[in-house]
């Protein structure tokens, strides 16, 4: 069961720095520091995208309209991290 337990902390810390990448990339592209047209940048950016939409449309669903802000991956980061919370703290169910 502990090799359960690790496995699950690593698919949320993988899940974790996809997120921040994907977070720090939006900045970048709204900043104008990094350019869509770019070939490498459009595929890493779609890429983000693709597997972080699932996770943030539900959210988004529930969520108010705020203009052009989105919550959704603040939103999503904090439910990440509170499942890290729960798994650390319920690591003995594990051994």
């Amino acid at each position: 069961m502990t090799s359960l337990f690790q496995i699950l902390m690593l698919i949320l810390d993988v899940v974790w720095f996809i997120m921040i990448a994907h977070i720090v990339m939006s900045w970048l592209i709204n900043f104008q520091v990094l350019n869509l047209r770019q070939q490498l940048v459009a595929q890493i950016w779609y890429g983000l995208n693709r597997l972080l939409e699932p996770l943030y449309a539900p959210i988004r669903r529930v969520l108010p309209a705020m203009g052009g802000l989105d919550l959704a991956p603040l939103v999503a980061l904090i439910g990440v991290y509170a499942l890290r919370i729960i798994l650390m703290n319920n690591a003995a169910a594990f051994y």
